[in-house]
């Protein structure tokens, strides 16, 4: 079986034929603790390619068409783009969930509750986004600035960060067309749960690799972003799951912010790639032999993230129930199919669920989930204790098709 690969990136610099290419500012954390060691980026990449090409298709830089977006389905899903300035230009994914409402992940906007906003973003809206049509800037999208930023109090700045959750307030209702999304706040618990995801985020040329010829350049390498691609997964575990009585914290860090970050593995297929299974039997973890994690994933279909998808949705149930935030990697040792981080197989997705959140949204979008008027925005946050950040971005350089 092989799964779908979807590395998520922090936003990148969009380069445009009018202006200068900016030198990446992707935020990268790593870490070591009991011989295990790990890289974390915020980063929808397939087993077969997600880019657009000519065949053959499995593999070589051909599009498979399992992971094309019905547009209806997937109208209320936008490229968001961010202006910080400098000449750079940034995009992550956002949804819908209020005519004026955006989804999508903290650090697209943010490096850390409190810290400065973009000087602009832009969300575009495109009715029947056929594969191979660009999102942001075409001239068929509607395009609509974002008016107000609100950005998790909790949010730190860290890679792995389960507050990594910003709403968006646009100042325009989006077009009639855009799909508006439910969300879930009462899950309790998303581990073993399937979920489709969506983004526009870097698409691989040959998949995310595995059992196939070529390996060696597998994962999101080689993409261009702003094309929508879907695909399916399931939530592994989260790593503050009782199961693991505390386990993952001297290694991802502190429960505050970790507790609740979910993680789907890219699976290929192979157990030998089944980072799921082999972390959690890692000595200071579960152990040798414990089976309790271990699968080879839910088939083609199978999905992780790459840079630009950050923010993209989750669903499940019809709802969605978390936010796409980073790519983890714990190398050859513990399943990767390459080293080094690019959204290959044997990989980790780690997302935000909305559920560990669930009096904040709420106290944003009110009960009729719509965003409140500035001044009542105002009075909800009174009582919240803005979190200092780490200033450092989580951007992955992209370019033109």
């Amino acid at each position: 079986m092989t799964r779908l690969a979807c590395g998520l990136l922090a936003a990148a610099p969009l380069a445009m034929a009018s202006a200068a290419t900016a030198a990446s500012a992707a935020k990268v954390e790593t870490g070591s603790f009991g011989g295990m060691v790990w890289t974390a980026q915020s980063y929808i990449v397939g087993m077969t390619p997600t880019a657009a090409g000519a065949g053959p298709r499995f593999p070589g830089p051909g599009d498979d068409p399992i992971f094309h977006a019905a547009p209806a389905q997937y109208s209320g899903v936008v490229s968001l783009i961010m202006d910080y300035g400098g000449g750079s230009l940034f995009i992550c994914t956002g949804s819908l969930i209020g005519a004026r409402t955006i989804l999508t992940a903290a650090h697209c906007v943010s490096d850390g509750a409190g810290t400065a906003n973009p000087l602009v973003t832009t969300a575009y809206f495109n009715e029947n986004l056929a594969p191979d049509v660009r999102s942001p800037f075409n001239p068929t999208a509607v395009a609509i600035t974002v008016d107000t930023y609100h950005v998790n109090p909790l949010y730190t700045g860290n890679v792995i960060d389960h507050n990594d959750i910003a709403i968006l307030t646009l100042s325009a209702d989006a077009p009639a067309f855009a799909q508006i999304y439910d969300i879930d706040l009462d899950a309790t618990s998303l581990r073993g749960v399937d979920f489709n995801v969506a983004g526009f985020g870097n698409r691989s040329l040959n998949g995310g690799c595995g059992p196939l010829p070529g390996c060696a350049s597998g994962g999101a390498t080689g993409g261009t972003t702003g094309f929508i691609r879907q695909g399916d997964n399931m939530f592994d575990f989260r790593f503050g799951d009782p199961i693991f009585a505390g386990a993952w914290a001297p290694v991802v860090g502190p429960a505050s912010r970790t507790d609740f970050s979910y993680v789907s593995d890219f699976d290929n297929g192979l157990a030998a790639n089944d980072t799921t299974c082999l972390t959690s039997q890692a000595s200071n973890i579960l152990g040798s032999g414990n089976l309790t994690f271990c699968d080879l994933g839910v088939g083609a279909r199978e999905v992780g993230v790459a840079g630009g998808d950050s923010g993209g949705p989750q669903f499940a149930g019809g709802k969605i129930v978390s936010v796409t935030s980073y790519g983890l990697t714990f190398g050859t040792t513990f399943g990767d199919c390459r080293s080094g981080l690019q959204s290959s197989c044997g990989e980790f997705s780690g997302y935000a669920p909305l559920y560990a959140s669930r009096d904040w949204i709420r106290s944003v979008i009110g009960g009729g989930g719509v965003i409140p008027e500035p001044g009542t925005w105002a009075m909800l946050i009174a009582g919240f204790g803005l979190v200092g950040a780490m200033a450092r971005r989580r951007r992955e350089t992209a370019v033109t098709a």
